[in-house]
């Protein structure tokens, strides 16, 4: 008895997908094991993708901004052991 109900349930699904969508020659999983790695994506105001307009600029200012940051807590560091 529960098969039919399963088969009546996937049946009246089928019948509400759109003509123009064929997912025939999709493949399952197929990008899968990049999403379980994960990604970080992040949607950029339209004032900074003016500045940056590819990831690799945007990158490049992100990289330089860590090695300050990196240079301004070691120059604390050795501040707070001269004094």
């Amino acid at each position: 008895m529960k098969e039919k109900v399963t088969k009546k349930i996937r049946s009246e699904e089928a019948d509400d997908m759109r003509p123009e969508y064929d997912f025939s020659g999709g493949v399952r999983g197929k990008y899968a094991a990049k999403y379980a790695k994960g990604t970080n994506l992040v949607r950029l105001e339209p004032d900074v993708s003016a500045v940056f307009p590819d990831s690799e600029s945007v990158n490049a200012a992100l990289r330089v901004l860590m090695r300050a940051g990196a240079r301004a807590a070691t120059s604390k560091l050795k501040v707070k052991k001269a004094s």
